[in-house]
């Protein structure tokens, strides 16, 4: 059953901005393992922007907002062995997942050169 839908368009040239503008903004909002995976890419930008998008439309999916206290690092969008995005979950997203009897999260990431979108659904 689904528990709720999200879904977030970034520009990509504002993520591209901070990025490369503001040297915490990469450690606040991204994990280690979503940093070095975006840098290795070359449109690198594309990616974090990407990963920005998902971390919002989980937000929006879950319900919550930042109103529980999530933090953007609670939330990190890796690759599988096969390039599927998938969501993994710490600290206090993983606990709301877990007081909702949330157990499924599906993800989709698109960018272009201007656009990354993303969609969350979570399942009960």
């Amino acid at each position: 059953m689904i528990y709720g839908i999200g879904i977030d368009n970034i520009e990509v040239k504002r993520i591209k901005h901070q990025i490369d503008g503001n040297n915490k903004f990469k450690e606040k909002i991204f994990t280690l393992n979503e940093i070095e995976y975006c840098e290795s890419k070359k449109n690198y930008a594309e990616s974090f922007a990407a990963r920005f998008a998902a971390k919002e439309a989980f937000l929006k999916a879950i319900g919550t907002g930042w109103s529980e206290g999530l933090q953007f690092t609670d939330i990190e969008i890796l690759n599988d062995e096969k390039g599927r995005p998938k969501v993994y979950l710490r600290g206090k997203a993983k606990q709301i997942m877990l007081d909702n009897d949330l157990n499924n999260i599906q993800v989709s990431l698109s960018h272009i050169k201007q656009i990354a979108t993303a969609i969350v659904i979570i399942e009960k």
